[in-house]
């Protein structure tokens, strides 16, 4: 999903620029590894996030806020690059998938908000930022984010997406009391829907996007709680720990092999932006 109509220059503040004031990029190209290294940091957001509150007994507010603390680092490291930066972007992406489950958890386990409610509350909060994104920018391109306000935007969508996303497969776990794969099977069903209406009728690349980048993360917790959990409860009896470390350790060597391949650096910064 990776075609959309080119858009014209960001209005807001540069992040970058290069020769003759071509300002550099802040996101990947969507291609498979961005799927790929996308549905890990999700699998990674869930049992980090279990490990973090269960297994060191730091509670979902302690977790919160040392984890919201690291993820303010990690954005400020990121509007402060000049150009897409593998290593950086996928960190903040770590971060916010982790950020993005506590947020949903406080609301349903210590306020004690129903999750017909969140669910219902971060879509309409998702939709209020991408209207206010297209009001202020003329456009909600998800290939261009090369001002710092446009990628104010981006985050925030994304940070309400991992919200959503966790809302959303919570809410189909209890109502369904799906198994770990089935529901996996289910969200992979729903994605490749999506896929479908995209390459075969024409559904817009931006509504793709995010409707896909929604679905991802009750599919990557599918698939993390299934590896986790107790094999009495229908997983693996991996545990949170070797988990999260596997998984970590792939996304680290996807972003290394992209870092030196640049093989998701959009092709006009290939040619102007200096290979790092």
């Amino acid at each position: 999903m990776t075609y959309e109509t080119q858009q014209p220059p960001a209005t807001g503040t540069a992040t970058g620029s290069g020769p003759a004031g071509v300002r550099w990029n802040k996101v990947p190209e969507i291609t498979a590894y961005f799927w790929v290294i996308k549905v890990l940091c999700t699998t990674v957001g869930e049992t980090a996030a279990d490990f973090l509150n269960g297994r060191l007994g730091m509670g979902l507010t302690g977790t919160s806020l040392v984890m919201g603390a690291f993820l303010v680092l990690a954005l400020i490291a990121q509007f402060r690059t000049t150009t897409y930066r593998p290593g950086v972007y996928w960190l903040v992406v770590v971060l916010v998938s982790v950020v993005g489950t506590l947020i949903t958890d406080n609301l349903t386990d210590n306020l004690g908000v129903p999750l017909e409610a969140t669910t219902a509350v971060f879509a309409v909060a998702l939709a209020a930022a991408f209207l206010i994104w297209f009001k202020t920018e003329g456009t909600l391109s998800i290939r261009r984010i090369d001002s710092a306000r446009r990628e104010a935007f981006y985050w925030a969508a994304v940070l309400l997406t991992f919200a959503l996303g966790t809302a959303v497969g919570d809410l189909v776990a209890e109502q369904l009391s799906l198994g770990y794969w089935v529901a996996a099977l289910l969200f992979g069903i729903l994605i490749a829907a999506v896929a479908l209406a995209h390459y075969a009728m024409g559904l817009g690349a931006v509504l793709s996007f995010w409707t896909v980048y929604v679905l991802t993360r009750p599919l990557g917790a599918s698939v993390g709680d299934f590896l986790s959990q107790p094999t009495d409860e229908g997983g693996l009896g991996l545990g949170t720990v070797i988990t999260s470390a596997l998984f970590l350790v792939v996304i680290l060597a996807l972003v290394v092999f992209l870092a030196v391949t640049r093989r998701d650096v959009t092709k006009q910064e290939q040619v102007t932006q200096p290979a790092v």
